[in-house]
C-alpha cells in the first residue's frame, strides 16, 4: 500500500517546474503501471505544438539529466525529453459505463524554500532539493492524491472507464490546453478538478469554485540596434526603452464597465552595459477578466501598445503567447454529488457550494470546458487545509492528513459515477 506522506514528502524535496516534471512524471508512470494502468506518456500524451512557455532547450536538457542522476527511470524519461511530460493512466472497469476523468497537476514554482526551523518541511527533512524551485502551491499534495486514487481503483471493480490525467505546467496556465489538443478529454463524460487550501480552512469542501478569470500571458521581444551611448548615441535604436513605453501605457489601460479586469508587466528585461544602446529586450505580461470577451480586448489593447512602442522608437517586435486559460462554468450537479459524498468522509465538516471566488486563473477550465462542449460535466473543488503562509510564499506547506481524506472523497465521487 503506498505510504502517501512518504510519497508527498518525495515530491517535495523534487520539486520541478512547469515541462520539467521528468523525476515526477517518470515515478508516476512507474507507480501507475504497477497497479495495472494503461499509461500513455511522452508525445502520446501531449500535442507539442500547443504547449506554451516551454522552456529552453537548454533548461529541459538540465532538468533531463538532473531527473536521471535523482532516481528517474531512464526507459521513461527518455520518451519525456523535450518537455513531454504529461501523463495518463485509464483503467477500464469490469462492465460498460461513462468515462470519469480526475485531473492532478504536478509543477512547481521558482520559489526559494524557507530554511527556517518553524517551517515544517524544514524542520522535518524534506524541504526542496533543488535551491530555488518549491512545491508552494500543493501540487505535490495533488499527485500524493492521484496515485492514490489509482491505489484505491486499481481492481477495476466498476462500470466504466476511469481516466487520471497528470498534467505538467499548470503554473502560467500552460500545460492542459496540449492535452486538451491532443483529444485526450473528447471522450470523457465527467470530470472533477481540485486543489488544496486556497484560503479553505482544513474540514472544509467546496464543491465548486468560481471567480477564475479568463487570462492571456504574452512574452513581448523588441529588437533594436546597439551602438555607443556616449560617441554615436543617434545611430542606436533603444530597444528596452521601447519596452518601457509599453510597460508604462499597457498600466495605463482603463478599467472597464463590463467586467472586472487585471493587466500586469512582470518581467521587463534589457540590455548590457551602462555605455550601450539596448539591441534587445524583453516583457512578460498578462491581461485577465472574469469574462472571455473582455479579455480578448485587453489582450488586444496590449499588442496595440506594444506595436506601437516599437514603432516610436524604429523597432522590430513579436508577440508569443505563453499561457492561457479561461473561465470555470462549474455544473451544479457535479457540485452537489461531491458534498454528497464528502458529507460521508470522517474529517469533513463544512460544506459549500461555490463559494470560494478565486480571481486567479486555472487551465483545468479548458479541460472541463471541453467536456462540457461534448455534453459532458464537471466541476473545480477546493478541499480546505490550513497553511501557514500564502500560496507560492517560501513557507507554504499543506497539513498532510489531508491527503488520505482526499483520496477517500475522490474514490467516492468515482464509484458513485462508475457504476
Amino acid at each position: 500500500m503506498l505510504d502517501l506522506v512518504s510519497l508527498r514528502r518525495d515530491f517535495h524535496r523534487h520539486p520541478e517546474v512547469g515541462f520539467t516534471e521528468f523525476r515526477t512524471a517518470s515515478k508516476v508512470v512507474e507507480i501507475l503501471t504497477s497497479l495495472g494502468y494503461e499509461v500513455i506518456y511522452g508525445q502520446e500524451a501531449i500535442d507539442g505544438d500547443s504547449r506554451r512557455g516551454l522552456p529552453s532547450e537548454a533548461v529541459l536538457e538540465a532538468a533531463y539529466e538532473r531527473a536521471l542522476r535523482d532516481g528517474a527511470n531512464p526507459a521513461i524519461v527518455e520518451k519525456m525529453r523535450g518537455g513531454y511530460t504529461a501523463v495518463i493512466g485509464v483503467k477500464k472497469g469490469k462492465a460498460p459505463g461513462p468515462t470519469v476523468a480526475f485531473r492532478f497537476d504536478m509543477d512547481a514554482l521558482p520559489v526559494l524554500e524557507s530554511t527556517e526551523q518553524d517551517h515544517f518541511p524544514q524542520a522535518n527533512g524534506f524541504r526542496s532539493h533543488y535551491e530555488g524551485n518549491m512545491h508552494a502551491c500543493a501540487h505535490d499534495g495533488h499527485t500524493t492524491i492521484g496515485l492514490g486514487l489509482a491505489e484505491a481503483l486499481a481492481a477495476g471493480d466498476f462500470s466504466g472507464t476511469l481516466k487520471l490525467i497528470f498534467q505538467p505546467a499548470e503554473e502560467g496556465v500552460r500545460g492542459a490546453y496540449a492535452i486538451v489538443e491532443k483529444g485526450h478529454l473528447d471522450d470523457v463524460d465527467y470530470i472533477f478538478c481540485n486543489h488544496l487550501g486556497v484560503n479553505v480552512p482544513l474540514g472544509e469542501v467546496h464543491g465548486g469554485s468560481y471567480g477564475f478569470l479568463a487570462t492571456t500571458k504574452m512574452m513581448a521581444h523588441f529588437y533594436g540596434v546597439s551602438s555607443h551611448a556616449g560617441a554615436s548615441p543617434e545611430q542606436g535604436k533603444n530597444a528596452l526603452l521601447g519596452a518601457a513605453t509599453a510597460l508604462l501605457n499597457i498600466h495605463a489601460i482603463p478599467r472597464f464597465s463590463t467586467g472586472d479586469t487585471r493587466v500586469n508587466v512582470g518581467v521587463l528585461e534589457g540590455g548590457t552595459a551602462a555605455n550601450i544602446i539596448p539591441a534587445y529586450a524583453k516583457m512578460v505580461v498578462e491581461t485577465r477578466s472574469i469574462t472571455e470577451e473582455v479579455n480578448a480586448e485587453v489582450e488586444n489593447r496590449v499588442r496595440n501598445i506594444i506595436a506601437h512602442s516599437a514603432a516610436m522608437h524604429e523597432l522590430d517586435y513579436k508577440i508569443e503567447v505563453v499561457g492561457g486559460a479561461i473561465p470555470i462554468n462549474y455544473d451544479v450537479e457535479m457540485a452537489e454529488l461531491a458534498l454528497e459524498e464528502a458529507k460521508q468522509v470522517e474529517g469533513f465538516h463544512s460544506f459549500k457550494h461555490g463559494d470560494y471566488n478565486s480571481m486567479g486563473s486555472e487551465d483545468a477550465s479548458f479541460m472541463i470546458k471541453r467536456v462540457q462542449d461534448r455534453g459532458g460535466k464537471g466541476t473545480y473543488m477546493a478541499i480546505g487545509t490550513d497553511i501557514p503562509a500564502p500560496h507560492h510564499h517560501p513557507k507554504f506547506d499543506i497539513q498532510e492528513e489531508i491527503l488520505p481524506r482526499s483520496v477517500a472523497l475522490l474514490n467516492r465521487i468515482a464509484r458513485r459515477l462508475l457504476t
